[in-house]
């Protein structure tokens, strides 16, 4: 099983890679973001040690965590959030270990793995390849006031806070680019593929 990890800026569109991957080439897809919120769930590996670093006001009536709620606490308050991404990261990363054996077990042939810190948490170690996904930060700019009803400076203080265009492409085997010609993008996946195959 081949296995191409997915990664880029905020914006970047890189949910429209891993649908054209996973609709037209059979691709399984783990993103980090969502196993995130299961891992945090009742039933969740997480569960217990959150409510114990955030105490019960996080629980929500329906005995959910309230994702909101903690996200403003550690919005303002680096310890909390490092306290938080110790908890979660590390059961993310099993929870995608665990599952990539099993796709490949059942004889899958690609699996891709997004997440928004592939390489700062060192996910590579899953991957044989990683592809970047780069749009001009105007465009995703445009797209987070669009899709996320973001201000301008928010957009531009979340795109600053992440890693530069520099760093992407030094840690990149493979660069795609989604400025919103979905055939050219679509174009560059399947190139990167073939690209795949023969190496």
């Amino acid at each position: 099983m081949k296995t191409i990890g997915i990664t880029g800026g905020v914006g970047a569109g890189k949910s429209t890679v891993l649908s054209y991957m996973q609709s037209r080439l059979g691709a399984c897809v783990i993103e980090a973001d969502k196993i995130g919120h299961l891992v945090m769930e009742p039933d969740g590996s997480c569960y217990d040690r959150i409510i114990e670093l955030f105490g019960k006001d996080v629980i929500k009536s329906d005995k959910t965590i309230d994702r909101k709620r903690v996200s403003d606490v550690v919005f303002s308050n680096g310890e909390m959030l490092a306290a938080l991404n110790g908890i979660i990261h590390p059961a993310v990363k099993e929870y995608i270990r665990r599952r990539l054996e099993e796709e490949k077990s059942c004889g899958r042939q690609l699996a891709v793995v997004e997440a928004a810190l592939l390489l700062e948490d060192h996910y590579e170690v899953f991957c044989d390849e990683i592809w970047y996904i780069h749009t001009d930060q105007e465009i995703r700019i445009q797209r987070l006031m669009a899709s996320r009803g973001y201000t301008r400076a928010r957009a531009e203080k979340i795109i600053h806070n992440q890693a530069s265009e520099e760093f992407f492409r030094a840690h990149a085997d493979y660069v795609i680019e989604n400025n919103g010609d979905l055939i050219r993008t679509h174009e560059q996946i399947e190139e990167g593929i073939r690209r795949n195959e023969t190496l």
